[in-house]
């Protein structure tokens, strides 16, 4: 029997919801399109809903409790930190998210901002635009890659392919992850190494962890402290891993080489944000998880998994599975 009623979507990076559209249509489900992510709008909005897909607004639990018919929320990405998860698996309300939809361009990401800090690529190309051929002194310090050290912290599905293209270039790849066992971590070819180990000899260090009450400001003050003076931290991740304060104060001070984020703590920085003046700074604006063949991938799959579970049937991805026992879709306990 096809799904009925609303599902709404928050908020979205590409440019149309006509993939979402079709699918929701052909499953007998209204599309409603947030004209904002405020909360208050989306608690408005998410009354008669029965299904959410959101990709960076905040679901949280005024929103929840606001929708007595909701389902199910589906997460366009990876992470889930934008929902409050305890209050939907309390409510019997499942969350669904795409782990595994964009490992290659975060990855790529993180190696390509590697390699432009290390080759000063916006360096050369601003002086040599404004400048002229050669104008650019060949003073800064470039390391060449072989034989440096990149340390992977998170090695799960995107942590394992930089491992794998860090290694490409001839680094030696060291990696840290609590959960994943020291021989596992080997057999891909990287070291495994404890936090401290990680940030005393990396030349580069790159995140790749959820952000979770454990996570959050994982990079601080005594963190920086123990990084070389030369190191540089890329953050493709989430910008809530890294404490600004300390970053900005250990560019400042010299205490490490540089940083590298396409995040940051805030997801909208102002434009006199610190980080937009520094040199020894080098930013995208959240856009690691980018690609045509991503974004097709990841709308198909975000928007199936709700259809899913809105028609009774179990996702290939629910992040909260204690919510089975009472879950309002009527999910199979297994």
């Amino acid at each position: 029997m096809a799904a009925k009623g609303k599902v709404l979507v928050t908020d979205y990076v590409w440019p149309s919801l006509d993939l979402e559209q079709e699918m929701l249509s052909k499953a007998g489900l209204e599309l409603v399109e947030a004209p904002n992510g405020d909360e208050q709008t989306l608690t408005s909005l998410a009354k008669d809903a029965v299904g959410i897909l959101t990709c960076f607004a905040k679901v949280t639990g005024k929103v929840l409790e606001s929708a007595k018919n909701l389902q199910v929320v589906g997460r366009y990405g990876v992470g889930v930190d934008n929902i409050d998860v305890q209050t939907a698996s309390r409510l019997g309300i499942a969350v669904t998210y795409v782990p595994d939809y964009c490992v290659d361009e975060v990855s790529d990401h993180a190696i390509a901002m590697m390699l432009a800090w290390n080759r000063r690529i916006v360096l050369f190309d601003t002086g040599t635009k404004t400048n002229g051929w050669g104008s650019v002194k060949l003073n800064m310090p470039i390391m060449r890659l072989r034989g440096k050290k990149l340390g992977v912290v998170g090695f799960g599905r995107i942590g394992r392919a930089s491992a794998v293209k860090g290694a490409a270039f001839g680094m030696d790849v060291l990696a840290y992850d609590p959960v994943i066992p020291a021989n596992q971590v080997a057999k891909q070819g990287a070291r495994p190494v404890d936090f401290p180990t990680l940030l005393k000899e990396s030349d580069f260090i790159t995140l790749h962890v959820p952000l979770m009450a454990e996570t959050r400001g994982l990079m601080g003050r005594d963190q920086f402290a123990m990084m070389k003076a030369s190191a540089v931290v890329i953050n493709t991740a989430r910008g809530p891993l890294i404490d600004e304060k300390a970053l900005i104060q250990a560019l400042r001070n010299n205490q490490i080489g540089g940083a590298a984020l396409d995040v940051l703590e805030s997801d909208h920085p102002p434009k006199d944000h610190p980080f937009m003046s520094m040199d020894n700074v080098l930013i995208t604006p959240h856009v690691a998880f980018y690609s045509k063949e991503a974004m097709i991938e990841l709308e198909e799959r975000a928007t199936g998994e709700v259809i899913r579970v809105l028609n009774g049937q179990m996702p290939d991805n629910l992040y909260n599975k204690e919510v089975l026992p009472n879950a309002r879709a009527g999910l199979p306990k297994s």
